[in-house]
């Protein structure tokens, strides 16, 4: 009888094995001692926010003193080669930069208080012209009455000038703050080479010190060209915008231009509002509604190209701020505090890319790519 293959090689085949248990434990992707560090480094963030956020009449003037003594610590070095002591050299440079934003201040508190004793007789000639607009309004709620949509424009009405006052306090920081922010801030610049020094010998290898001595030195160095930067965009804008408002009749010229000086040293939410500004004085100022917008057109141009060309070539050369991360630097420190949170957004953000390329540079083992 012919044996088939398969019963031969069988017969020939040495005693099988049982195939090794498919069941096997295998390592998990995450390890509970991972999770563990993850929800302990959460907790950590969340209880940092929630004493930043609570505490900020504390922190929020130490944080503004730091970074600001930061950025004007090189001027009293430079001070310091022409034989001044620093601490005399701290004490001049915060008042000549307390003599100009003063005179900053009086420049916009000036057409601001006038505006601000004549807000109903403005309220009304707004009003009045913007009753161009009543007969779109009137169609459109006529076609949402055929649709069947709400009313929702039946009652509109001007806006009422009760948050002027809140905005206002919520604007003006308490005395015992600002306080707090001066002497921080002299005393920061006239110890910041002792701080410093401090700093660097806390570690105590070589290695360790060097990186915190560059770190230190690339955060004020960049600190100090984007304040002198921007301080120059800046009056740079305020310049062309008090050109723009004299040019086309706009009342204050001088302090409007001192106005976007100011809030555009605020990323985004600055030139949104200066932009709304001149819309509103345009169009109470002017005799039409079309002759009211073109300051505020103009000045949307050269917002336009200083935002996207003239900042980003000058500013974001070295950092490459990514739009996205200013924008959420922007969103989170003014969520927790303020507008002075706005202006501190990009500075701490710079200061936390040049830690971040210290800690963690490019030339580091990579994921492999896919």
């Amino acid at each position: 009888m012919r044996a088939f293959p398969s019963e031969i090689m069988l017969g020939n085949a040495p005693e099988s094995t049982p195939f090794p248990d498919s069941k096997a434990e295998t390592p998990p992707l995450i390890s509970r001692a991972e999770v563990t560090a993850f929800a302990l480094v959460t907790l950590l963030v969340i209880v940092i926010v929630a004493v930043l956020y609570v505490a900020r009449a504390f922190f929020l003037p130490i944080t503004m003193a730091f970074i600001v003594g930061t950025m004007l610590s090189p001027a009293a070095s430079l001070l310091e080669r022409y034989r001044i002591p620093r601490a005399l050299g701290a004490v001049l440079i915060v008042s000549t930069v307390g003599a100009a934003v003063s005179f900053m201040v009086g420049l916009i508190a000036s057409p601001v208080m006038e505006w601000s004793s004549r807000l109903p007789e403005l309220g009304a000639i707004l009003r009045q012209k913007l009753h161009v607009f009543d007969r779109p309004l009137a169609l459109w709620q006529e076609l949402q009455s055929m649709v069947g949509g709400s009313d929702t424009l039946a009652s509109f009405q001007m806006p009422k000038f009760e948050w002027v006052q809140p905005t206002l306090e919520f604007l003006s920081p308490t005395f015992a703050e600002f306080l707090l922010f001066i002497a921080t801030l002299i005393l920061f610049i006239a110890s910041w080479k002792d701080l410093r020094r401090a700093l660097v010998m806390t570690f105590s290898e070589r290695p360790a010190r060097l990186r915190t001595l560059r770190i230190l030195n690339e955060i004020e160095t960049h600190l100090g060209n984007y304040l002198l930067t921007v301080t120059m965009i800046n009056v740079g804008v305020g310049i062309v915008t008090g050109a723009i408002c004299a040019a086309t009749g706009m009342p204050n010229p001088a302090g409007l231009g001192a106005l976007a000086a100011t809030l555009n040293f605020i990323p985004i939410i600055g030139p949104v509002a200066m932009f709304v500004v001149l819309v509103v004085v345009g169009i109470i100022s002017s005799p039409t509604i079309g002759a009211g917008l073109i300051a505020a057109a103009c000045f949307a141009v050269v917002t336009f190209m200083e935002g996207h060309f003239v900042t980003p070539t000058i500013v974001g050369r070295r950092l490459s701020l990514n739009a996205l991360a200013v924008f959420l630097a922007l969103a989170f420190w003014t969520w927790l505090w303020g507008p002075m949170g706005a202006f501190l957004s990009s500075p701490l953000l710079i200061v936390a890319l040049i830690v971040k390329e210290h800690l963690m540079p490019v030339n580091s083992p990579q994921l492999p790519e896919g």
